[in-house]
């Protein structure tokens, strides 16, 4: 009997240790995962509900040019933006503005493709005033996005941002309104 007792509770500290090796090994919330929510989650849900298989480190602080820039390939403007709401491209973007107006002239005539879609994505997956940033190394101008709080404009969900550019020694910044046009598809409207 007393062998029978020892036995069970040396059963049960062993599941219990076994248990909480395991929750010990799952990263937190707030750490970047490295793979492991890819594998588990599956999915980030942006601030408007799409469904995106990759942050591109949006949600780490950064945006992943190279890995936004393997995904958009070859297809460039205009056409990236209609093609969004059709198939659901896998990395969200802001369109339909001149990129000098979105930042200032003389740094913003320097914002490219993949400038927009960390602008882009950064808007639809970053958290509400925790900072995004990226260096576009072609022209040597490094971007910082905040992405402010969540709006409404004429029945459309909206966001606040911050983005500044930091080149040639200036800097510039701007603060703005962006709001969804389509799934994945961000306009600034201030």
């Amino acid at each position: 009997m007393a062998i029978a007792r020892k036995t069970i509770q040396l059963v049960a500290v062993l599941l219990g240790g076994a248990w909480a090796a395991s929750v010990a090994a799952d990263p937190p919330a707030h750490a970047p995962a490295h793979g492991w929510r890819k594998k588990h989650d599956g999915y980030y849900v942006g601030r408007t509900g799409t469904e995106w298989e990759n942050d591109y480190e949006i949600t780490s602080g950064r945006c992943n040019r190279d890995a936004i820039g393997a995904v958009v390939g070859g297809v460039v403007g205009g056409a990236i933006a209609n093609r969004v709401g059709e198939e659901n491209r896998a990395v969200a973007t802001i369109i339909g503005v001149a990129a000098g107006a979105l930042i200032g002239h003389k740094i913003g005539a320097e914002l490219d493709e993949r400038d927009r879609d960390c602008v882009g994505h950064a808007l639809e997956l970053g958290g509400g005033g925790r900072v995004v940033v990226w260096t576009n190394e072609a022209t040597r101008v490094r971007y910082q996005l905040t992405p402010g709080a969540d709006r409404t404009r004429d029945g459309a969900a909206c966001r606040e941002f911050t983005l500044a550019a930091f080149a040639h020694g200036e800097e510039s910044s701007r603060k703005g309104l962006a709001c969804r046009s389509q799934a994945g598809q961000w306009r600034t409207v201030q």
